[in-house]
């Protein structure tokens, strides 16, 4: 995006996509909710955010807040005594354990849900790696369709970054993907224990998002996208990378777990503004811009049991879509990257220091929802609030995509 379209006013670019509808109101932030019927227990419809579940089988115009619990108090009171701050978060698709990331002490946690309106902390655990700095973090999660398996991210923040080693092969990096067994949690054997059983690290990102896992074909895939590149989310970690020759912003990959004790990665979905070649055009256009510009934030996919689509929202990129049925050769399909805005939007997270500026690009960082029927998509932009977006050229949906709900991700 040249500095000169920042100056003048961005005024948006797409392909393949566009714009059947809009609600900008007060903004957005950085997700969206997600109704998913019928998995709390046989009576109940819920939607859940990450302080606690919303019942919604009565009339959903009104949803019942269900809880706010502390969960690990002192006293034991809610389960085994621990200190938790939740953050990113993931449910077993049985709706009865809801896992969370908890990025002030460096750890997961487990909660039972049983009852929604009593959880109970069964478990705390980190990624093996070590606690607290110069340690990766915890941050967002998926978890296997029988709850046995965990698919962990293993973060490291710009704060935490070595940029004087970023080039050098010998530095073992921390930052990537952690395969654990979670089958006592799932079984609520008492004191349960996490064991790891693979995991994969590299140094070309960091701050790692969270994970998606899929089956493309009938082969098991994760996929993985981080929230920074390779010197974390700053201007000095940004050259740092260009100068080692590793992206300065993050992306998604595409991971084969076949063997889950040796994933490996089959493919990166690099815009071309992330690739390392491209430095000396892009970083330019950044002078006195900080935090997040180019880089991914959260993905879905049409079917996590056959995923054929994978949709993500970026930071300054927009909406990206990409064709992954071949997932060793992914293809971008469409995009759409809305036009700044000229007033702020008192909802959008956008509006902080280094943030929100008139006219500049938004922040797409939210999931984005794929509807096959249709042949749309919706999602929130920070400042320009709801989307509702239109595949066009029949570019979407694939002979076999479909969008069963609660298994986007």
């Amino acid at each position: 995006m040249p500095a000169a379209l920042r100056a003048s006013g961005f005024q948006g670019f797409n392909c393949n996509l566009k714009l059947i509808g809009q609600s900008r109101s007060d903004g957005a932030n950085w997700q969206t909710a997600e109704f998913r019927d019928g998995k709390l227990n046989e009576d109940e419809a819920a939607a859940e955010a990450d302080n606690g579940p919303y019942d919604v089988s009565g009339d959903c115009r009104y949803p019942q807040f269900l809880t706010s619990t502390a969960v690990g108090k002192p006293d034991g009171s809610t389960g085994i005594p621990a200190p938790v701050t939740g953050h990113e978060g993931s449910w077993a698709p049985d709706g009865l354990t809801y896992y969370g990331g908890d990025l002030a002490h460096f750890q997961y946690v487990a909660v039972d849900m049983t009852d929604p309106t009593e959880p109970k902390l069964i478990a705390t655990f980190n990624t093996g790696l070590g606690v607290g700095p110069p340690y990766a973090n915890a941050h967002g999660l998926s978890i296997s369709e029988d709850g046995n398996r965990a698919y962990f991210v293993t973060a490291v923040y710009s704060s935490f970054v070595d940029l004087t080693s970023l080039g050098n092969p010998d530095v073992v990096p921390n930052n990537g993907l952690i395969i654990a067994d979670v089958s006592e949690i799932q079984a609520r054997t008492p004191n349960p224990k996490v064991r790891i059983v693979g995991k994969l690290l590299w140094r070309d990102g960091k701050a790692a998002q969270h994970t998606i896992n899929v089956k493309i074909r009938g082969k098991p895939y994760i996929i993985f996208v981080d929230e920074g590149g390779s010197g974390g989310n700053t201007p000095a970690g940004w050259h740092a990378a260009c100068a080692a020759g590793l992206p300065a912003w993050p992306y998604a990959r595409i991971i084969d777990i076949s063997d889950e004790t040796k994933p490996k990665i089959v493919s990166r979905l690099m815009l071309e503004v992330e690739d390392p070649t491209n430095c000396s055009m892009v970083l330019p256009d950044l002078v006195g811009r900080a935090s997040f510009t180019y880089g991914s934030h959260y993905c879905s996919v049409d079917n996590r049991k056959n995923a054929t689509t994978l949709a993500c929202g970026y930071f300054n990129s927009g909406i990206r879509v990409f064709d992954i049925r071949d997932p060793r050769r992914p293809k971008e399909i469409a995009y759409y990257n809305p036009a700044g805005t000229t007033t702020p939007s008192p909802g959008s997270n956008h509006l902080r220091p280094g943030g929100w500026v008139a006219g500049g690009p938004d922040w797409c960082t939210a999931q984005v929802h794929l509807d096959a029927q249709r042949g749309t998509l919706w999602t929130t932009c920070q400042d320009n609030g709801l989307l509702v977006l239109k595949f066009e050229h029949g570019v979407w949906p694939f002979e076999d995509s479909r969008t069963p709900p609660g298994q986007q991700n």
